[in-house]
């Protein structure tokens, strides 16, 4: 360990602000010295005990629980102190200051956690699920990065790690000793694990951008001509006013974005400027960030109106650029004498709604429900990363030309895209990261965890 990581460190582990109970942590070597100056005498290990706290010239300042966990039975691996005080911010910052004086220093976010990970205590992915647990906005995402935290995510990823190997062993059987690998029995060592493996990064990538949009939130761009009743859409989404609605074309000049959430799965809504033909550059500039929003879309919802409800195929207008995917929403079923449904063509859903009365609301939720996952009940959703979905996309970029003829006619080549693909899955682990990728993950962590 570098002098740095072997400081020991201090911080108050609860939120800011006034609160009953407020939590202090330190991690180190310096934490039973600093214990018996701070909650004499000596604390038994992992037993809650009442203690006083005092300063440096003895005087009380403070009473409470306080834990004490030698390493390496410890969250971080180290010694650790806990110390469950009343939750004056004043009051806990001074006993911070007190640790630092007697040798701590100041943690810096992510820390203790960045030390669980470094004392293998934890993997990074697991890591990572520390903070999605904490951050969680939904409880069916604090279930899923429970998971992660436990380990499922991981121990799915060690599997696919072994399938690889033991793919790649066989190949390298075939390179070293040609003459004594029957191809048959190179066959059965290589194809059986390699088509796991594929199938499993597969599977493991659809769950990775479930659990993204779990832990970041699914994005939706509701979109149209102008006057089609996309502010009124949002506003029925929300269940409250939160766009500004008029019959005047063009009311809606910026994208606005809501919150809200379906079922468990966060969304981010925008609503966006009419697309049409027009010469204003306030329009123009409007339009542009409407454009924007469809790019960064995981999901938009094509408002049109049911004007056409009658037609087998309604005239739609062209979305620039193309959607990630898209549900067609046709409005105002309650002026044409249309009914609130759904058809589907195409593999589009097209949903006939009335966002003024309400009438399909709850199909057109059923729509977005299928179309982003949020019906999905899988019992080993975890939460993820847009780094693990990268990971995993490129591992099965690796994986997916390995065919007969390819690996016959060069199998280097094929125990080489084995070895990428095993070092892009173990990268999601945390294995040979980088210093610059640690200090980028853990400095988004709350200080104290």
């Amino acid at each position: 360990m570098t002098a740095r990581a072997a400081d020991t460190i201090a911080a108050v582990a609860t939120a800011a602000g006034q609160a009953a109970i407020g939590v202090v942590r330190v991690s180190g070597a310096l934490v039973p010295q600093i214990l018996a100056r701070l909650t004499p005498p000596a604390m038994p290990p992992r037993v809650a005990s009442y203690r006083s706290i005092r300063d440096l010239d003895g005087n009380v300042i403070d009473c409470g629980l306080v834990l004490f966990f030698p390493a390496p039975y410890s969250y971080t691996g180290e010694d650790v102190a806990e110390l469950q005080l009343h939750g004056n911010p004043v009051l806990l910052a001074h006993v911070v200051q007190l640790a630092c004086t007697l040798g701590a220093r100041p943690a810096r976010p992510g820390e203790f956690s960045e030390r669980a990970y470094r004392n293998g205590k934890l993997d990074l992915a697991q890591a990572e699920a520390v903070a999605d647990l904490i951050t969680s906005r939904s409880l069916r995402a604090a279930r899923s990065a429970v998971r992660s935290l436990t380990g499922e995510f991981s121990e799915r990823v060690d599997a696919l790690i072994a399938d690889i190997l033991a793919a790649r062993v066989a190949c390298e059987a075939a390179l070293d000793f040609p003459d004594d690998t029957p191809a048959e029995l190179l066959g059965a060592a290589l194809w059986a694990p390699l088509e796991r493996a594929r199938a499993g990064v597969r599977n493991l990538l659809a769950n990775a951008r479930q659990g993204v949009r779990l832990h970041s939130g699914a994005t939706v761009a509701i979109v149209g001509a102008p006057n089609v009743g996309k502010s009124t859409l949002l506003n029925a989404l929300a269940g409250r006013a939160c766009a500004i609605v008029n019959d005047r074309p063009g009311t809606t000049r910026d994208v606005i974005e809501i919150d809200i959430e379906l079922d468990g799965l966060p969304l981010r809504v925008s609503d966006t400027a009419g697309l049409h033909a027009s010469s204003d550059p306030i329009e123009l500039e409007g339009m542009t960030r409407a454009r924007a929003a469809i790019a960064r879309a995981d999901l938009v919802l094509l408002v049109t109106t049911a004007r056409e409800s009658a037609s087998p195929e309604p005239a739609l207008p062209p979305l620039e650029p193309t959607p990630a995917s898209t549900i067609v929403v046709h409005n105002k079923i309650d002026a044409y004498a249309g009914c609130a449904e759904r058809r589907d063509r195409a593999e589009v859903p097209h949903v006939f709604i009335s966002a003024k009365t309400g009438a399909g609301i709850d199909l057109l939720r059923a729509s977005l429900r299928e179309r982003l996952g949020a019906d999905s009940d899988d019992e080993h959703e975890s939460t993820a990363r847009l780094r693990h979905v990268d990971a995993l996309s490129r591992a099965a970029h690796e994986l997916a030309p390995l065919d007969e003829p390819r690996v016959a006619q060069a199998p280097e080549l094929a125990a080489e895209s084995l070895r990428r693909a095993a070092r892009e899955l173990a990268a999601i682990r945390g294995d040979d990261s980088s210093e610059s990728l640690l200090g980028e993950i853990f400095a988004r962590f709350c200080i104290g965890k």
